[in-house]
């Protein structure tokens, strides 16, 4: 008994740590905008990034594609402050390899823009909520136009380039956490049968033998 227990406990542990493993897995890939480029938007739909966040439910570990010209864009995380009134100066972050890969680590408000002058007056800027119970009250309108230098300022990349390739937010999770947990129960208990089985034989192969 004392040997099932301890296969017992070494399935659960790894089982556990599959469903771990299998949850830093599944996770989601979003082309910001499902755009081919981020670009400032098209006359017929200027808040494009604005609907595209709110009809996306981002979690940790999911992560925001930014595709652009890195000769003509860039890409830079800003304060709520500086996202409302387009303000690019002090970035939180400037990436401008043109193929920008942002991974979400934590709950909050994440706020993006064009590193170009004029870029974000042009509504080429987004705002995403990451984590239940944050609400976006913004977005309703373009922030107020502010003094900007004549050219982009120059600021240190941060992640470089990171080769990925060009996908949507298709990707495919394979299966759920719950249907893990179920399967892994289904396992333990046909094994604890199996168990109770073998036990069972054993004590009346024991019964007969007895004179």
């Amino acid at each position: 008994m004392a040997n099932f227990s301890s296969h017992y406990g070494m399935l659960v542990s790894l089982l556990l740590t599959w469903i771990q493993i299998q949850a830093k897995v599944f996770c989601y890939q979003y082309k910001v905008g499902d755009l081919d480029a981020w670009g400032i938007p098209s006359s017929e739909n200027p808040q494009v990034y604005t609907k595209w966040s709110k009809y996306h439910n981002l979690t940790i570990g999911d992560s925001l594609l930014f595709l652009y010209p890195p000769s003509q864009d860039s890409m830079i995380q800003v304060t709520e402050e500086s996202y409302k009134s387009c303000n690019i100066k002090d970035p939180i972050l400037y990436m401008n390899n043109g193929n920008t890969l942002f991974n979400i680590t934590s709950k909050g408000q994440f706020f993006f823009t064009s590193g170009e002058p004029g870029h974000c007056q042009k509504n080429q800027k987004l705002h995403v909520a990451v984590g239940e119970g944050i609400m976006e009250t913004m977005d309703t309108a373009p922030g107020p136009s502010s003094s900007l230098p004549a050219s982009a300022p120059s600021y240190p990349t941060v992640f470089g380039n990171i080769p990925v390739a060009p996908s949507t937010s298709t990707s495919t999770q394979l299966i759920s956490t719950s249907q893990l947990l179920i399967i892994g129960f289904v396992i333990l208990a046909c094994l604890t049968c199996k168990r109770e089985r073998e036990q069972f034989h054993i004590l009346s192969d024991s019964g007969r033998r007895e004179p």
